[in-house]
């Protein structure tokens, strides 16, 4: 914090009033002038350091404050189990360490169980004619090194009217010595508009994987939006130097649209994603392969075995090197310890008994690329137990509350309480079969039956689509839904549904999304949507068609196994808000009959066009996705 006048080191009563009008947000850039301190500040970004500049009033006492125990999810005022050091080194440099104890806050307010350390080397541009370090409410002047699990420190200096002064900061989640290497590598200097340029140059780069021409600017900015999101997490904590290792793995949101995204435009984040999970397993920091993971640390968050699906669709795409050999014993233990219990369901819980059985065909399709034909065999019979939790006698899915196979009493399709269900209801969550859908359409009486009650979840849906009990985007379970139409002969309701989720969960005001971005989930599904094609089962290799919202749009498909990158166009004629519905298209100049398409033909490269229109066209697509649920071979 900048600061002026007398000290004031609580962070409550420091804090200053400001202006959006005088508030600047970019991609690698934010700017932001305090009322309170007449002081500008603007912040820039290397990736593994930081740069912040600050214009100041005329002062005898300008100052910069660090508060080194503020954490996010703090649970009390004062802290008593954390620790931070800091070190004064000459009249510019601190140095020092913040050691976050997740018994008083952090991620989920301290439920995640993050413990984690991170070093910092920083340096002011101007010297501190007067420093300290304050330890709760008690203030240390000149003292220049002390431990603690309430510091802070504060410089301070006289400035003219408009002076300029610059702390840039290197950080480590390893040791000091990677601080100071990342700082003096990546920010050696005082160029604050330098890092400024890098870090847009970075991000213009990032955002060129893909290319669209047309829609509304309205639309475009919605677009460019959702991509940066996509790309800021799984992130890179180790230093400059070292084996890229990632955190920040939403699991259970991510593995349904984001990473079948990134399998395409980053493969490289896919691999390095997998090796990490696998190498924090192996190191004994967790017994199983994480669900959700920050720093390795059990964060106890969510459901499922989501990284199970990202390894089969990174395998399925043709990213395959991660070491699958190496992993695999994890993934059975993972398997055996987080699944389904013998009796063919886990007790209480329709969410999980789905997401399991889900995951068991995923393990079936990582032991058959590894040749392991009986494994994959018991997997994919495994998989086949969603169909324990079919209640006839409410024609619905529905929890068993024991392993007697008793049905969990009080059954209510649409109440997200006491159904053993996940952020979910058991209407929405029954339709979570991606992997049979044909087998989940029988359960459910046949392609008209199948269709219509799909077809009515979605009429019956709000047009915001805010949390609701029917379609609800909000959430992941459902987000996979709008692309089950197709499976019932019936694929120009993807391309409505599609459509009307795009324009109407989505925004470019401040609250843009309907929903938790869910570390680029809501965005993934976005970017993917919009182009023109999305997974039902990530892993099968079947992608399938939306309606294009741009003229054109296109991905450029990331380096693997050897193939050069290449470019996948799709090619939208009369693409308006009007125009819903497909009414022909072709692959790569050749007519195309059916409303999917593979990973093959989009990694090999080429163009799909379609021509819109605004009335559906029944008789196109006569070809159904295929049935992927008991697929058994190499």
């Amino acid at each position: 914090m900048p600061a002026n006048g007398p000290r004031v080191f609580d962070r409550v009563s420091a804090r200053s009033p400001f202006s959006h009008s005088n508030e600047t947000a970019k991609a690698g850039y934010y700017s932001v002038e305090l009322d309170r301190y007449r002081v500008k500040a603007e912040l820039t970004a290397a990736p593994h350091s930081g740069i912040i500049r600050f214009t100041f009033p005329k002062d005898n006492a300008s100052r910069i404050q660090i508060n080194l125990a503020r954490r996010m999810g703090q649970l009390n005022p004062l802290l008593k189990k954390s620790r931070q050091t800091v070190k004064q080194v000459g009249n510019r440099v601190i140095e020092g360490s913040i050691t976050c104890d997740p018994t008083e806050g952090g991620w989920q307010y301290g439920r995640g169980g993050v413990t984690y350390t991170v070093w910092f080397y920083a340096v002011c541009s101007t010297p501190f004619s007067v420093s300290g370090v304050w330890d709760g409410e008690t203030i240390f002047e000149g003292r220049q090194e002390a431990e603690g699990s309430n510091l802070g420190f504060f410089g301070e200096f006289p400035t003219h009217e408009g002076e300029k002064v610059a702390l840039k900061v290197g950080f480590s989640y390893s040791s000091l010595e990677g601080a100071k290497k990342n700082l003096a590598n990546e920010i050696p200097g005082w160029d604050f508009d330098g890092v400024r340029d890098a870090a847009k140059k970075r991000w213009s780069d990032a955002l060129s994987v893909v290319q669209v021409k047309g829609g509304t600017e309205r639309e475009r900015r919605i677009f460019a939006t959702a991509l940066y999101h996509c790309q800021i997490d799984p992130r890179n904590y180790s230093d400059l130097g070292e084996p890229v290792k990632r955190t920040i793995f939403s699991g259970w949101d991510v593995f349904r649209s984001e990473f079948p995204l990134l399998t395409l435009i980053r493969p490289d984040v896919v691999s390095e994603t997998i090796r990490s999970m696998v190498e924090v397993t192996k190191s004994g920091k967790r017994d199983t392969l994480p669900v959700w993971d920050i720093f390795g640390c059990p964060s106890s968050c969510m459901i499922g075995n989501p990284l199970l699906p990202v390894m089969a669709d990174a395998w399925a795409q043709g990213i395959r090197d991660w070491g699958l050999e190496e992993a695999w014993p994890y993934a059975v233990e993972t398997s055996r310890k987080r699944g389904n219990k013998p009796c063919g369901w886990t007790p209480g819980s329709l969410s999980q008994t789905l997401e399991y059985a889900f995951t068991d065909w995923c393990m079936g399709r990582l032991a058959t690329a590894l040749g392991k034909r009986e494994e994959a065999k018991t997997y994919f019979a495994r998989a086949q137990w969603y169909t324990n939790c079919w209640d006839t006698s409410v024609g619905w899915m529905r929890s068993r509350a024991d392993e007697s196979g008793a049905w969990r009493p009080d059954f209510n399709r649409k109440s997200h309480s006491k159904q053993g269900t996940e952020q979910s209801n058991p209407y929405q969550q029954a339709w979570f079969v991606p992997h049979d859908v044909p087998g989940l359409i029988r359960l459910m009486g046949g392609d008209k039956a199948f269709g219509d009650t799909l077809k009515h979840f979605f009429e019956k849906t709000p047009k915001n689509f805010l949390w609701n009990d029917y379609y609800n985007h909000p959430n992941e379970p459902c987000h996979h839904v709008a692309f089950l139409f197709p499976y019932c002969g019936k694929p120009w309701h993807t391309q409505r549904w599609a459509r009307e989720i795009c324009a109407g969960a989505y925004g470019d005001e401040v609250r843009g999304l309907c929903g938790n971005d869910d570390v680029g989930q809501m965005s993934a599904w976005y970017v993917l949507t919009a182009v023109g094609f999305h997974p039902v089962a990530p892993g099968s290799g079947v992608w399938i068609l939306t309606s294009p919202i741009f003229s054109e749009a296109t991905l450029k498909i990331g380096v693997r196994g050897g193939k050069p990158a290449t470019t996948f166009t799709v090619k939208a004629a009369n693409a308006t808000p009007e125009n819903l519905y497909i009414q022909k298209a072709s692959l790569n100049g050749k007519p195309l009959d059916r409303a999917w398409l593979t990973s093959d033909e989009i990694l090999a490269g080429g163009t799909l066009a379609v021509e819109l229109g605004p009335e559906p066209n029944r008789t196109l697509f006569t070809r159904r996705p295929p049935d992927v649920g008991m697929r058994n071979e190499e």
